[in-house]
C-alpha cells in the first residue's frame, strides 16, 4: 500500500512558494532534491524506508510539482538559492543533501554556499559537475558531437530532446514520458503501477523545461571551459564530503561524467559503481542504494 506524504509549504522572501514533503523526526537531517521531468514524489520509497531513522525533506523545486514558477531560472544555482531559503525558514542545521540527476547540481551549488550547514552530500546519477550537453542534430535527429548548443533559443528549438516534452508537458501527455522512461530511465525495471501513475502524475506538472535544460548546459563548477562557458570553479567551496552513486549502465548520465566530478572534487568524493543499474537506482537495485547511502551518512 502506498503511503502518502502530504504537502506542506514555505512562502520565500523572493516571492516563490516552495513545496516540500517531511517524514520522520529524528536523527539526522536528510534533505532530498529530484531531477528533472520529476518531483518529490520520486522519493516516496526512501522516504518511507528511512523515515524511522532520520528527519527527511524532500522539496519540489521552482517549477515543478507544486512548487510556484513565478520568475523564470537560468541557473541551477537559482534553484539553490530557493533551497537555501528554505533551510533558513526550515531553521534546518547539519543536513545531509542528496540530489537526484539535475538535483545533484544543485546539491553542488547548496553545499558551495551553504558550507557551515551542509555536511554531507549524495550525488545520485547526477548531471557532471562540468554540465550537460545537448548537441545540435542532423538532418536525420542524430546528434552532431562536435556542435554543442548554447542559446536560449537554439536549445528551445531542438527537436529531439526538447521540444516534444515541452509539447508533451503542455498536452499532460504522460504516455510520451512513460514511454521516454520506459525507454531511457526504468529500462531494467519499473516501479509497480500504482507508483508509476503517481510519478506520472507528478512530471507533467513540470512548467520550467526548456529553462532546467539551459541551465544544465550552462552548469559548470570547474575551473575549465565545457564546449559552452567557461567554469566558475566554484567547486572550491565545496568543502563537505561527496558520495558518488552511479549506475554502471546509465543511459541518461554516462558513467564518465561520474568519473569527471570524482576527478574534480578529488579527495573530498568517493565514488560507488552500482552493478546492473541504471539512471534509477531507487528502482533497479533500491536495497544497495540505501545500504551505501546509509553508510555514508552513518559513518
Amino acid at each position: 500500500m502506498l503511503k502518502e506524504f502530504p504537502v506542506s509549504y514555505i512562502s520565500l522572501t523572493n516571492g516563490e512558494k516552495i513545496a516540500y514533503r517531511k517524514a520522520g523526526h529524528q536523527g539526522q537531517t536528510l534533505l532530498l532534491i529530484h531531477g528533472n521531468m520529476s518531483s518529490s514524489v520520486f522519493y516516496d520509497t526512501v522516504m518511507e524506508t528511512l523515515e524511522n531513522e532520520y528527519t527527511i525533506y524532500a522539496v519540489d523545486m521552482r517549477g515543478f510539482g507544486d512548487s510556484s514558477y513565478n520568475k523564470p531560472i537560468r541557473s541551477l544555482r537559482d534553484f539553490a538559492e530557493d533551497i537555501e531559503l528554505l533551510i533558513k525558514e526550515l531553521n534546518l542545521q547539519d543536513i545531509i543533501v542528496a540530489g537526484w540527476s539535475t538535483g545533484g547540481g544543485v546539491a553542488l551549488e547548496l553545499a558551495c554556499d551553504m558550507p557551515n550547514c551542509i555536511k554531507k552530500v549524495v550525488l545520485i546519477e547526477s548531471v557532471g559537475i562540468k554540465g550537460y550537453p545537448i548537441f545540435k542534430k542532423d538532418d536525420n535527429g542524430q546528434p552532431i558531437m562536435t556542435k554543442l548548443l548554447s542559446s536560449y533559443e537554439d536549445i528551445a528549438n531542438d527537436p529531439v530532446q526538447v521540444k516534444p516534452a515541452v509539447h508533451a508537458l503542455e498536452t499532460q501527455n504522460k504516455e510520451f514520458f512513460r514511454n521516454t522512461y520506459n525507454l531511457l530511465i526504468y529500462n531494467k525495471k519499473q516501479p509497480e503501477p500504482s507508483r508509476y501513475d503517481r510519478y506520472l502524475n507528478a512530471i507533467v506538472k513540470q512548467r520550467n523545461l526548456v529553462d532546467v535544460d539551459y541551465a544544465l548546459a550552462h552548469f559548470n563548477m570547474t575551473d575549465e571551459y565545457n564546449g559552452v562557458c567557461q567554469g566558475s570553479n566554484r567547486k572550491e567551496g565545496i568543502k563537505a564530503p561527496v558520495l558518488i552513486i552511479q549506475g554502471e549502465d546509465d543511459l541518461v548520465v554516462p558513467v564518465i561524467f561520474a568519473q569527471e566530478t570524482k576527478r574534480q572534487l578529488g579527495d573530498i568524493a568517493e565514488m560507488v559503481l552500482l552493478k546492473d543499474s541504471g539512471h534509477s537506482p531507487l528502482t533497479d537495485q533500491f536495497d544497495k542504494f540505501i545500504e551505501v547511502m546509509r553508510n555514508f551518512i552513518n559513518k
